[in-house]
């Protein structure tokens, strides 16, 4: 039997029917547990919490002044409020620098004036349905920091995310064994903006397309692979699995603004998340 030639007919190239972005009215074990086993590229659950609460964190933070990621290793500029771990980051381990500079994150949430904690609200209502709820993550019997809100106005370059290649050992004292990215949009740009999530993992090849001194890759890396695009909404939440490359394209018009953090599933069936 002589197989079709399907460069002729691009059109007619197969799809993963499983690389999809599902949207859902709430994030269920089920569907968390989908995404850990690649059955979908990522959920999104719009009005993920009241337009109310939306609107009040985003107030609090539209006044509060934004810091930039490391521009050396960052570029073009990421500006956000609170502290991720990925600055921090030496040798394979977390620095010393990042445990004050946790409490000092979590000292400035605490400044914005809020009666609650907008990522103790997300991790409730995204463990509604999950056997323990969602809890923060611990490295060393510490408390990691439970998150930063991200500007990305000039867009994120393309990028993977993983704990266990970026750290030597386990970041967390809970081995993990799937890993997510979550995000809650307040402020939404005019145009641009998107989230593109590309099928495809990290290999050894790809380092050829790293650009220098940079966290990012060259587009051409993920040339040939499919893809699917998430524009933001405000108050919408979308959940992906960050192992496969992803960029966030440049926006103008209004900030781009959502609350973020990692999450992970350890060996324990523990949801646990960090900044």
């Amino acid at each position: 039997m002589q197989l079709a030639d399907l460069s002729a007919h691009p059109q007619a190239v197969p799809r993963d029917p499983h690389f999809r972005v599902v949207s859902v009215p709430a994030f269920t074990r089920d569907r968390i547990a989908d995404l850990a086993v690649g059955r979908c590229a990522a959920i999104k659950v719009p009005d993920f919490l009241p337009a109310a609460t939306c609107a009040e964190i985003l107030g609090a933070l539209q006044s509060s002044p934004f810091e930039s990621y490391g521009r050396q290793r960052v570029q073009p500029p990421v500006m956000r409020f609170g502290v991720g771990v990925s600055d921090h980051r030496l040798s394979g381990a977390i620095a010393d620098s990042y445990w004050p500079a946790a409490e000092a994150s979590r000292a400035a949430w605490r400044g914005l004036g809020l009666p609650y904690d907008p990522f103790a609200l997300c991790r409730e209502a995204l463990g509604t349905d999950w056997p323990g709820g969602v809890s923060v993550g611990r490295s060393g019997g510490r408390e990691l920091a439970p998150g930063v809100a991200r500007e990305p106005n000039h867009g994120f370059q393309v990028h993977f995310d993983e704990a266990l290649r970026e750290f030597h050992e386990d970041l967390l004292d809970a081995p993990l064994v799937a890993q997510f990215a979550f995000n809650l949009y307040l402020s939404v740009p005019d145009t641009g903006g998107e989230t593109v999530i590309w099928r495809h993992r990290w290999h050894p090849a790809d380092e050829t397309h790293r650009l220098p001194q940079s966290y990012g890759y060259a587009e051409s890396v993920v040339a040939d692979a499919e893809s699917v695009e998430v524009r933001p909404a405000v108050g919408e939440a979308l959940l992906l699995d960050p192992r496969n490359f992803h960029a966030v394209r440049p926006s103008t018009g209004a900030r781009r603004i959502a609350l973020g953090f990692s999450m992970g599933l350890s060996i324990n069936g523990d949801l646990l998340t960090w900044g």
